[in-house]
C-alpha cells in the first residue's frame, strides 16, 4: 500500500481547523507560476477558471473541515445502507398494526398543523390483512409480505417521533438530526464521511443513489462539500465522464494518480483552510481514481442470475430499485461508509398518501421484494453482521382521513426499522397509542435514531462537533442518545 493510500484510509484524531473568512483572489497569473509547469497543471486551472474558483475563492462558511475522528465505541458497523421512503410512509398500514376498533369516530387532533388549530377528525379504517412471521412473530402488512418473510433479522422501531408536520422540514430533520428549518446542517452521510473518511481511495465515503426529496439530503453543510455525497444513477451509465480511453492502460492511470496527488499537495499546504480548493482538489482526484473502480461496480451482469432473480431485476415493477439496492451491496462491500438509497423522491415525495391510501400499494411492490433480496443477500455472504441496513422516511400517517380515504402527515409517532450491523433480530421497540397517533412507549426522537446509527459505526454521538461562526456546534442535536434497547 502506498504512503497516499495509507493517508486516505488512516482515521486521524479530531481536530478543527482555525476558522476565519477569505478573499484569497487566487488570479490565472499566480496560478501558472506556481503550479503551471506542467500539463496536468494546465488542465486543471483550465477547470478551476471554468468554474470561476481563479477569479474569486471566498468562503462564507466558518467551519472544521478535514479532521477525522478515531472511534472510541465498537465498530460494528462498517458500512450503512439507508433507505429513505420519500413522502412519508403509513406506519399502521405497514408495520404497526391496529385494530378498527374506533373507525368511524372522531379523534382529538389539538395542536397538529403549523396553526396549531384545535379540531377533530374522524378515523377511517385500516384495510391491510397482518401476518405473524418467523420465530419472532412480529406482524407485518400484506404489502410487505418479502420483508416479513425477513422480520427475524430485523428491529422494528414503533416509537419515532419528529417535529415538523411538512415534509421537507421534516426531511431536514431526519437527516441532520436538527430542530429548526435550517438549510445548512450536514446531512447523516456528511457526519459519517467527515467523521471516518474514505475506506476505499478509488471510491467516496457518501453514495446516494435515486432521487432525493430535498438537497439536503445530500449536503455536507457547514462541512464543506468535501463531505456531500457523490450521486450515482441508476442506468448504464451511473456516473458521466469517467470511462477511460482504451489506450490507457490501469497502470498508467495508477502513475497519473500519484503524479497528480503530488502535484496538488503542494496547494492544499498553502491554502488547506480553504475549503473551496480542498473540496475542488478532492473531486477532481477522486474522478480520476473512480475511473478504476466504478465500471467494474456497476456491470451487475457479473452476478449470477439467481442473485439478479433475488433483487427482482428483469421485473417489471421491481427491476429498477432492486438494480438499486444491488448496487448498493457491491458498493458495501468495497467500503463505501454510507450509501443513501431515495425511492419516490421529488416534491413531496410518491408515499404522500393525502388522497388514498391505495397509492402506497404499488410504492410497496416495487420495494418490497428488492428489499428482502438486499437482506438475504447480504446474510447469504455473512455481510449482514458488518453492514447496518436502515429503513426509514420523513414521518408516518394520521389515523384519520382529509375527507378522503388517503392519510395526514403524523409526525408525533411513526415507524422505522434496522438490521444487521450489531442491531437485534426479531424486536419490537416502543408503541404508539391505540389508533397509532401518539408515540407513547420508549419514545425515540430522530436524532436518536441517528446516534444509533454512529454509534454501530464506533462513534459516540458527542464527539461529532465542528465549529460554525466561532461556536461550537453538535451534529447530532441532543435528544435521549442511542436507542440501547435494539442494540446486540
Amino acid at each position: 500500500m502506498s504512503a497516499n493510500q495509507k493517508e486516505y484510509n488512516r482515521p486521524r484524531t479530531h481536530s478543527s481547523l482555525v476558522a476565519r473568512h477569505s478573499a484569497l483572489g487566487v488570479n490565472r497569473r499566480y496560478f501558472f507560476q506556481q503550479f503551471g509547469s506542467g500539463l496536468l497543471g494546465a488542465a486543471i486551472g483550465y477547470l478551476w477558471k471554468d468554474d470561476g474558483l481563479l477569479i474569486s475563492l471566498a468562503s462564507e462558511t466558518e467551519a472544521g473541515s478535514g479532521g477525522r475522528i478515531e472511534p472510541r465505541l465498537p465498530i460494528k458497523a462498517k458500512s450503512v445502507i439507508m433507505l429513505f421512503m420519500c413522502g412519508g410512509v403509513s406506519h399502521i398500514d405497514t408495520f404497526d398494526p391496529k385494530d378498527n376498533q374506533h373507525a368511524g369516530k372522531l379523534i382529538d387532533a389539538v395542536g397538529f398543523g403549523d396553526n396549531q388549530a384545535k379540531m377533530q377528525r374522524p378515523v377511517i379504517p385500516i384495510l391491510r390483512t397482518y401476518t405473524r412471521y418467523g420465530k419472532s412473530g412480529i406482524p407485518v402488512s400484506d404489502w410487505f409480505p418479502h420483508v416479513g418473510g425477513c422480520v427475524d433479522d430485523i428491529a422494528v422501531i414503533r416509537s419515532l417521533y419528529t417535529e415538523e408536520v411538512n415534509h421537507f422540514p421534516a426531511v431536514i430533520e431526519m437527516i441532520t438530526g436538527h430542530r429548526g428549518r435550517q438549510f445548512n446542517h450536514p446531512s447523516l452521510g456528511g457526519w459519517i464521511s467527515y467523521a471516518l473518511g474514505t475506506a476505499n481511495k478509488n471510491l467516496p465515503a457518501f453514495i446516494n443513489i435515486g432521487r432525493p426529496s430535498s438537497p439536503v439530503q445530500l449536503t455536507g453543510g457547514y462541512l464543506g462539500t468535501t463531505e456531500a455525497a457523490t450521486p450515482f444513477g441508476v442506468g448504464e451509465v451511473p456516473v458521466e465522464n469517467l470511462k477511460i480511453p482504451q489506450s490507457i492502460s490501469p497502470a498508467q492511470r495508477e502513475r497519473d494518480m500519484e503524479l497528480l496527488y503530488q502535484l496538488n499537495s503542494e496547494l492544499r499546504r498553502q491554502y488547506e483552510t480553504e475549503m473551496e480548493i480542498a473540496a475542488r482538489l478532492k473531486s477532481y482526484e477522486l474522478a480520476a481514481r473512480m475511473q478504476l473502480s466504478v465500471p467494474e461496480i456497476v456491470d451487475l451482469n457479473q452476478e449470477p442470475e439467481h442473485v439478479r432473480e433475488l433483487y427482482g431485476i428483469g421485473e417489471k415493477e421491481t427491476d429498477s430499485f432492486g438494480r438499486q439496492l444491488l448496487f448498493a451491496r457491491r458498493l458495501s462491500e468495497r467500503g463505501v461508509r454510507f450509501i443513501q438509497i431515495c425511492h419516490g423522491g421529488g416534491g413531496n415525495g410518491d408515499w404522500d398518501a393525502h388522497g388514498d391510501m391505495k397509492s402506497h400499494e404499488p410504492l410497496c411492490r416495487q420495494t418490497d421484494k428488492p428489499i428482502s433480496g438486499l437482506l438475504k443477500d447480504l446474510k447469504q455472504r455473512s455481510l449482514l453482521d458488518s453492514t447496518l441496513v436502515v429503513w426509514t422516511t420523513e414521518f408516518g400517517r394520521t389515523p384519520w382521513s382529509q375527507n378522503t380515504t388517503g392519510r395526514d402527515h403524523n409526525p408525533r409517532g411513526f415507524c422505522s426499522w434496522m438490521a444487521g450491523g450489531g442491531i437485534k433480530n426479531g424486536v419490537i421497540h416502543g408503541s404508539t397509542d391505540d389508533v397509532g397517533f401518539h408515540a407513547v412507549e420508549d419514545r425515540a426522537y430522530v436524532s436518536d435514531l441517528l446516534a444509533t446509527i454512529l454509534h454501530q459505526m464506533g462513534l459516540h454521538h458527542e464527539d461529532l462537533t465542528t465549529v460554525v461562526n466561532n461556536r461550537p456546534v453538535r451534529l447530532v442535536e441532543p435528544g435521549h442518545g442511542p436507542i440501547t434497547k435494539i442494540i446486540a
